[in-house]
């Protein structure tokens, strides 16, 4: 068992960055979920009501990062926000969440322009800081601007298994994960407790429910019925779909570790 993709996406609901090595941060990896759109009552925007968000391409050239939209061009501001030009501090709200933080407002520009309304994007800065779900917190854990948990793991064996049932090719970037893994018995993952992948040891609290966002490809943007579909067939737990894990990295004092494509992954079971 090995872990063969590492993902980021340093803008909540835009694009993905593969990379082979990422540091691990006590909020998730280094630059994943870092900026958010939010509307002018500060309440988060996802693809989940804005489809176009899906085209919106992010790279990383050295310390700068490149967004890009169709019709709209590209802009470029430092990966790091704190690189950067960043004013006042707004008070954002994700699902339960509430903090300040700063905005960014080349990017605030950019994406009024991608959505024809407006927009703010934010950064999570250093200071900032957002606890989990208290059910699973435990001292010390904090979260990005990711919808609960610092990282999502997601397993090769269980999207062929999907597929094999939905019939049609689905692929795993509409999932969104962190760090994907082969190697596992498909649904291995939903009796972990906890998994160590290369040398950074993961709580495992909970399976990830699903929503519409998977029902958007990611690369042309249109809406269908699958994955949502077929997951509701045969894995349904208390009215949600469920695919992939959330999980919570256990760090050392310094709070930073690091994983690359290839690591072992060795799972514990309930």
């Amino acid at each position: 068992m090995r872990l063969c993709s590492i993902v980021i996406h340093p803008i909540k609901s835009c694009g993905a960055i593969a990379l082979e090595r990422a540091r691990v941060e006590r909020r998730g990896l280094a630059h994943d979920r870092r900026f958010l759109i939010v509307d002018p009552a500060g309440r988060f925007v996802t693809q989940r009501e804005e489809p176009r968000l899906s085209r919106v391409r992010v790279a990383i050239d050295g310390p700068a990062m490149e967004v890009e939209a169709p019709e709209v061009g590209r802009v470029e501001t430092p990966l790091d926000p704190e690189q950067g030009e960043l004013v006042g501090a707004h008070r954002v709200t994700v699902w339960r969440s509430t903090l300040e933080v700063p905005e960014v407002p080349r990017l605030s520009s950019f994406f009024t322009h991608v959505l024809g309304r407006p927009v703010r994007c934010v950064a999570m800065t250093r200071a900032a800081h957002r606890a989990i779900s208290e059910r699973h917190a435990r001292p010390g854990d904090e979260v990005s601007f990711a919808d609960g948990y610092p990282l999502l793991v997601a397993s090769e064996s269980s999207l062929r298994d999907l597929e094999a049932r939905a019939g049609v090719p689905l692929g795993m970037a509409r999932f969104r994960p962190n760090v994907v893994i082969e190697g596992a018995p498909a649904w291995d993952e939903d009796r972990w407790t906890h998994v160590r992948i290369g040398a950074v040891r993961f709580r495992a609290p909970k399976p990830c429910a699903r929503c519409v966002m998977t029902t958007i490809d990611p690369e042309t943007g249109a809406m269908g019925k699958e994955p949502l579909k077929t997951l509701a067939t045969f894995r349904k737990v208390d009215g949600e779909v469920m695919f992939g894990v959330n999980l919570i990295p256990e760090l050392e004092d310094d709070g930073e570790a690091q994983l690359t494509v290839g690591d072992p992954v060795v799972p514990e079971h309930a």
